[in-house]
Formats: C-alpha cells, sequence, structure tokens
C-alpha cells in the first residue's frame, strides 16, 4: 500500500499511553521538536495498570521518586502512592508538556509490517468506537505494551467453584462498588496484590485471610520518606528531587545486591523485621519463611507494615495450606480445615503477554519474538526502526523506560548526522549463546518467558537489569556499535504528515 493523503503518518508511531509511552512522548518533544508523533492507546483512558486497575488499595511497589520521571519532581508527600495520586502525576505530565494533542484514544493495534523498499512501517488498528480497520505510516514504531495481558488475569481452575455461593472476583476485573462490609473475604495468593488487599479490606470486612500455597519475604518501609520530606522543605521539589531520587536507587540497588550476595544474611535480617512486627509466639516460619532466597522472587513492599497492623489486630490472618476444593460457604484445604468466606478473591497473577499480542512483519515475513535476540535492552535483532520500553524487574520500572527513550533520541540525531534512514540490530555471532531476559522465578514468569524475546551473552545483547550498567550503556555510551546496522538509503515515499491528530485521514481496510 503506497502513502497517501488518506493515510495519518508520522515519524514516530508510540503505542501505548502509560507510563512508558508517556516517557518517550515527553523525550520526543524534548530532543527532537520537529519530529511529528502520535501515541495509539486501546483503551479509553491513559495510566496503563495505574488506570485500569480498581481493587482496594492499588498502589506502587516502588517509590514514587524512583519509580518517577526523571524530568519531573514527586511532590506528593507519600513515597508509596495509590494509584489514583500516581494517574493525577501522569496525567500533569501530559498537560505540562502539551501531549494530549497527540493522544489517540480507542486504537488498538494487531500488526505492524515494515516496508525495506517504502522504508516505512505500516501500523493496522481496531478503531474501538465503530470496530473499523484503521491504517497509519511511520518511520520509526515505539511499543510500549508492558508484559501482561490486559483483557484476563491468571486464574488456576479450582475444583467445585461452581458450588461455591458467593462471589468469586479476579483483581484485575474488580467490580464497581463492591460492597464487602462485615462479610468474610478469603485472598489467595501471596504476592504484591495479596499483601496490598489484606489490610485495604481489613478495615471494612469482617476479616480478611490471605490464603497461600508457601510464603513471600516481605520488607517494609515508611510510606512517607522523613528525609525526603526534610530535604522538599529546605531546598525546593526541583533541587530535592535528584538528592532522593539518587539516594532512593542506592538503597534499593544495595539491598538487591546484598540479598543476592549474601542470601543467609540477608533472610535473617528479613525475618527478623517481620518477627519484630508481628506478636511474640507469631509462627513466622511457617507464614513468612519463604523455600527460596531473597530476590529470587520481587521482594514484597509494606509500607508502613500495615499488613502486619492488621494481623496483630485481629482484623486479618495468614493461613499456609493448599486447596482441596470451593465448598458452598468457602474453601476445603488439604489439611482437612474449612476457611468460611462470603468473597473469594483470586489474587493468583498476571499473564504474560509479548508485546500485546502485535504480529510483527518485515518485508512479508512475520517475527517471531522468541527467536529474537534483545538489543541494548531496547531494540530486536533483524527488526528496523523498532524499538520497546521494558522496565526492571528489581527495582523501579521507570528508570530504564527513561534511559531507552533518551538513548532513542540519541539514535534518531545521530542518523539524521550521518544521512541514515533505517537501523537494524544483527547478530554477528550465530553460536552465542541466549538465555532469558528475565531471571526470577515467579509462576506467571515461568509461565509466560516462552513467548518473549531472549537476552545474549555477548556485548550489546546482555541484560542484566542493572540500572548502573544501563546507565553507562545508554546515557553515556556511543550509539554506533558495530552490530547495528545502518543504511543510508534516500526516502523514495515522502510522507504526508499529519500534526498532533488521528481523527483524519485513517483509511479503512476491507
Amino acid at each position: 500500500m503506497s502513502t497517501s493523503d488518506q493515510i495519518a503518518s508520522f515519524d514516530v508511531l508510540i503505542i501505548g499511553a502509560g507510563i512508558s509511552g508517556i516517557s518517550a512522548a515527553y523525550h520526543l518533544k524534548k530532543n527532537r521538536p520537529n519530529d511529528t508523533f502520535a501515541i495509539l492507546e486501546g483503551r479509553n483512558a491513559i495510566g496503563g495498570t495505574w488506570s485500569q486497575f480498581k481493587y482496594p488499595g492499588i498502589r506502587s511497589d516502588s517509590d514514587m521518586p524512583s519509580f518517577g520521571f526523571g524530568f519531573k519532581p514527586w511532590t506528593h508527600k507519600k513515597a508509596i502512592a495509590q494509584a489514583s495520586v500516581i494517574c493525577d502525576y501522569l496525567q500533569e505530565t501530559i498537560q505540562e508538556n502539551d501531549i494530549s494533542k497527540h493522544i489517540c484514544f480507542g486504537y488498538h493495534v494487531n500488526q505492524a509490517e515494515f516496508s525495506s523498499e517504502e522504508q516505512l512501517w505500516t501500523i493496522t488498528a481496531v478503531k474501538l468506537e465503530d470496530k473499523s480497520i484503521v491504517s497509519f505510516k511511520a518511520r520509526f514504531l515505539l511499543l510500549n505494551t508492558g508484559y501482561y495481558d490486559y483483557q484476563e488475569g491468571f486464574s488456576p481452575k479450582f475444583e467445585g467453584t461452581e458450588k461455591f455461593k458467593g462471589q468469586i472476583i479476579h483483581p484485575q476485573h474488580w467490580p464497581e462498588n463492591l460492597d464487602y462490609s462485615n462479610k468474610k473475604v478469603v485472598v489467595i495468593g501471596s504476592g504484591a496484590t495479596a499483601v496490598t488487599l489484606l489490610p485495604s479490606m481489613a478495615g471494612k470486612a469482617q476479616h480478611v485471610t490471605m490464603l497461600q500455597r508457601s510464603p513471600t519475604y516481605m520488607v517494609s518501609f515508611p510510606a512517607v520518606d522523613p528525609i525526603a520530606c526534610m530535604l522538599n522543605k529546605l531546598l525546593g521539589y526541583e533541587k530535592a528531587y535528584p538528592i532522593i531520587r539518587k539516594k532512593n536507587i542506592a538503597l534499593n540497588r544495595a539491598l538487591y545486591k546484598a540479598c543476592r550476595n549474601y542470601p543467609q544474611v540477608m533472610k535473617k535480617l528479613l525475618l527478623a523485621d517481620v518477627r519484630r512486627r508481628l506478636p511474640k509466639g507469631y509462627d513466622v516460619d511457617t507464614h513468612f519463611t519463604p523455600r527460596y532466597n531473597p530476590w529470587d522472587e520481587r521482594l514484597c513492599l509494606v509500607p508502613d507494615g500495615d499488613l502486619f497492623k492488621s494481623i496483630s489486630e485481629g482484623k486479618a490472618s495468614v493461613v499456609t495450606d493448599r486447596i482441596k476444593q470451593f465448598t458452598q460457604d468457602g474453601i476445603l484445604l488439604e489439611s482437612g480445615k474449612n476457611l468460611d468466606a462470603d468473597i473469594i478473591v483470586t489474587a493468583t497473577g498476571l499473564n504474560m503477554l509479548a508485546f500485546s499480542r502485535i504480529q510483527l512483519s518485515v518485508d512479508g515475513k512475520e517475527v517471531q519474538y522468541p527467536d529474537t535476540t534483545i538489543f541494548k535492552s531496547m531494540m530486536l535483532s533483524d527488526v528496523p526502526n523498532l524499538a520497546f520500553a521494558f522496565g526492571y524487574t528489581n527495582i523501579a520500572w521507570t528508570l530504564k523506560v527513561d534511559l531507552a527513550w533518551e538513548h532513542f533520541c540519541r539514535l534518531l540525531d545521530y542518523m539524521d548526522a550521518n544521512g541514515y534512514s533505517i537501523f537494524k540490530p544483527v547478530v554477528h555471532n550465530p553460536a552465542m549463546k541466549r538465555v532469558p531476559f528475565i531471571d526470577l522465578s515467579p509462576g506467571y514468569v515461568q509461565r509466560g518467558l516462552a513467548q518473549f524475546p531472549m537476552a545474549g551473552t555477548e556485548g550489546p545483547w546482555t541484560l542484566q537489569h542493572a540500572y548502573e550498567h544501563d546507565f553507562e550503556r545508554l546515557r553515556n555510551g556511543p550509539v554506533f556499535d558495530k552490530e547495528l546496522q545502518f543504511t543510508n538509503i534516500a526516502q523514495k515515499n515522502k510522507l504526508t504528515v499529519v500534526k498532533g491528530t488521528c481523527a483524519k485521514p485513517l483509511k479503512a481496510q476491507a
């Protein structure tokens, strides 16, 4: 299909208006003011996770000075923030940087094909308003689609669910205005969602029980950082923010490295803190002592120790057992114990999903994600003019995202300076060993890894989830790399650019 005035065309097309897509838009506006771009968002709201999930207490599991953007100070007093406050912060970012006119809501992208002849991506999307199929053109494609299925969470098959007389709810599909006052609630799971739900529901519910198959490591931090509050008061937000951010990054990295290098020492310290926060004689060995080492799975953040307070006050409890079956009135456990429930919440995790099921093709050949190798944590081997955002698993997600989009802008500057129109990472050593790009062991990760690209073990193909490494590689390191191939063919098809709108010219496909 040739470019025509019926197809909206841009220099850069961003997929997703969550925190990663907003970061990409900011860096383009700041560093590439003459480039045209649009953001295609499949839903009718910004914020991704933070606007989709509605369960009680949903909050960040990283401190916000680290999780927030490097270019916009976090000014709310709480460092561990509720989703609504995070969405307000993202909306402020959009307004302050005049990004809203670039966002096109209700366009779900399902495929994109790069043509080497045209040197363009053709992106196909479903317009949710009328289910029509529309197309866009772009020189560069940026994927900010997260890592999980927005449509469906993970729910194991439990025997007897049809017998249960109450409500069964997955946190990803929380009913609006659910009344759980004076109800007996069982939350199945031991991850961040369950740990958030327990204290958040305990105030209104008759009792909340967290039913876990095995424990998770917990770490308590103050929701309000007194050092940050002092620095903000003394220096003001603009001057204090970089200091607070560096402090938090350093502390988080030190905690992670200590867990990996001295697992037995850190295990004792983490469990000692849990014992200190719970009633004397509480069975910490059964309910809070995992079978794995710290940071084999992500630590669960407990702001102000709220989970432990709810348990100590008798409003909540933890049961470590396996489910035999659901009954009319609750859950029968393998130990023979019955858990009575009016509401059962299956906080059993996410379904990982590679790039929101977008099918990429290059010159008519479909890209198989598992066959590709990740270049500099943000590009795919043999896929031209494409970059993606995937944050850290062991520290705030956004730290890597900001670095990636800064580096992408530097890449475009380099291409302009040298007359290049296409970049493409190419693996020169076919014998290079390839490894999973995440080294964590939770079930949702192990279930979903096979559909994702792999990392390499040499040079720019390595992926370490180490902020200090990516800081040097992406912010300070050169754009040029012997395994990044550039093409300097003059563009054959002049783009018909539509600035700041997606409403007009869209071409429907049969």
